[in-house]
């Protein structure tokens, strides 16, 4: 009998740590991903600040769950065709490392691919473009594109019902939420 019952009591403390346990993985997995997130976005702002290039950073690209910081060809007034938004899967196709050494070919400074964990995804996400004096512009209809307004620009990640946001200003402070 007495083995019965601490069976009892041994299922029932297990029916309800599995669940808390795997939430807690789950949250972990989630933060995770988010600073992942964040260090790409403060690597690709202060590679725009040391290389005097400006730098995108492209969610989604080039498929759903990836990400990339990517430098811009050519200028901010005359970007190369491969960077218009419309070009933007064309343009996370670059090679990397860049298919030569020549520091004056370009692109020299963009990064690998990375990808999100396969059951975290983007829910929200903007293309942002750091430039050398480590301001955050968004895609506009001319060129350069507009600085970001007074309205932080918001990347979301979430793993099933959890969301965390990663907010960037205008200056460029790149914030987890």
């Amino acid at each position: 009998m007495d083995t019965i019952a601490t069976l009892a009591v041994f299922a029932t403390v297990s029916a309800i740590s599995v669940p808390l346990v795997t939430n807690a993985f789950e949250g972990q997995r989630l933060g995770l991903e988010t600073r992942n997130v964040e260090r790409e976005l403060q690597s690709a702002r202060l590679s725009a600040v040391a290389t005097n290039r400006p730098i995108r950073v492209r969610f989604n690209c080039p498929a759903a769950g990836a990400y990339r910081r990517v430098e811009v060809i050519g200028t901010v007034n005359v970007p190369h065709a491969d960077d218009a938004e419309a070009r933007a899967v064309a343009r996370c196709g670059y090679p990397f490392p860049a298919a030569d050494s020549n520091p004056l070919t370009r692109p020299n400074n963009d990064g690998p691919t990375l990808r999100l964990y396969s059951s975290v995804t983007f829910t929200a996400v903007a293309t942002l473009e750091f430039w050398p004096d480590g301001t955050v512009h968004v895609p506009g209809a001319t060129n350069p594109w507009p600085r970001l307004g007074a309205t932080d620009a918001t990347i979301t990640v979430a793993k099933g019902s959890s969301t965390k946001s990663i907010k960037v200003n205008s200056l460029g402070k790149i914030r987890i939420q």
